[in-house]
């Protein structure tokens, strides 16, 4: 291959660094006909690479060769598409183990989901979903994922019949495929309601083929995954509960620190906690907030006051049958 044809030398570079890392040794002719360059090409990149901290030996025999060794320090790592989605998954399993790595796996992934291509940051949250799915998760084919990811890149819609509803079929741009709370979920814009949607994927039955193209438009509030949160909560993009409120409840703080997972707590001057919640509804936050078994007092706002009205009479009702 003539020397004006070759890919970039930083490009190459990586090239030759990938190769060297899937096996122990490469004889130099092996490198050039595996990066379609020559051998004095390949002398030369290694050479580079050297000056670049990585420690590749040369290997003696007849044909000579290549290998890559465990230098003092961690040189940059480089890895093809299979490999770069292989180790997303490993760490994401790492990661939801809760063991002494858990921490620096998270961190790891941070740094290797940033760098991913979207479609290849699609595939590895795929993977790794179904890796370290709970149990009572409700599984999809992964035919149906890959559609779904195919017509998010390629910006069609996606038609399909919606298992529950009698309707006819329904089309909707995809724009967001995620998983949360045990399944998939695809938030799509379906233009006949002029209106962003959630599926869940589950309930999904595609079409053979797709509709018509689309351009990208922008989810309200810009983060899919609190959008969903807000979803599940019955609220907006915000992913904020829609009724929250407050009362002081005749505990310390610290007593009721294991039992408040969502919300804030505030030590009042008598010993007491100021207690703020979230939730669905109004009778919802009053029945959360009679749960810590204490006395409470100064509910706020007024909604929530006549929430804890309404479940006392409710409760009194049922105690006098």
């Amino acid at each position: 291959m003539p020397e004006s044809s070759a890919p970039s030398t930083s490009r190459r570079l990586l090239s030759l660094l990938t190769v060297l890392q899937s096996r122990r040794d490469w004889s130099a002719a092996a490198l050039a006909g595996r990066l379609a360059v020559s051998e004095r090409t390949v002398r030369r990149d290694v050479d580079r690479l050297r000056e670049l901290g990585y420690e590749i030996d040369a290997t003696p025999g007849p044909a000579g060769g290549y290998r890559l060794r465990a230098g003092a320090q961690l040189p940059p790592v480089a890895f093809d598409a299979e490999q770069a989605v292989t180790v997303a998954v490993a760490l994401r399993i790492a990661a939801s183990t809760g063991g002494p790595f858990a921490d620096a796996a998270d961190e790891a992934l941070s740094v290797l989901s940033r760098l991913l291509p979207e479609a290849l940051g699609r595939r590895a949250q795929r993977f790794a979903v179904e890796a370290v799915a709970p149990a009572g998760a409700v599984s999809v084919d992964p035919a149906v994922l890959g559609a779904i990811e195919a017509a998010i890149a390629a910006r069609e819609e996606v038609r399909f019949d919606y298992s529950g509803s009698d309707g006819p079929a329904r089309a909707t741009e995809p724009h967001h495929l995620l998983w949360g709370r045990g399944r998939w979920y695809l938030i799509g814009y379906t233009p006949e309601r002029a209106d962003w949607r959630v599926y869940r994927v589950d309930r999904m039955t595609l079409k053979s083929h797709r509709g018509r193209a689309f351009s990208r438009r922008d989810l309200p509030g810009g983060d899919p995954v609190r959008y969903l949160e807000g979803r599940f909560r019955g609220g907006d993009e915000s992913g904020r509960w829609p009724c929250r409120g407050e009362v002081v409840v005749a505990a310390s703080r610290s007593e009721l620190e294991p039992y408040v997972v969502e919300g804030t707590l505030a030590a009042t001057d008598d010993g007491r906690t100021r207690v703020s919640l979230g939730s669905w509804s109004w009778g919802a936050l009053a029945a959360e907030c009679l749960r810590f078994d204490r006395p409470i007092a100064d509910a706020r706002p007024a909604a929530l006051r006549r929430a804890l009205a309404e479940v006392a009479r409710r409760a009194a009702a049922a105690a006098a049958d």
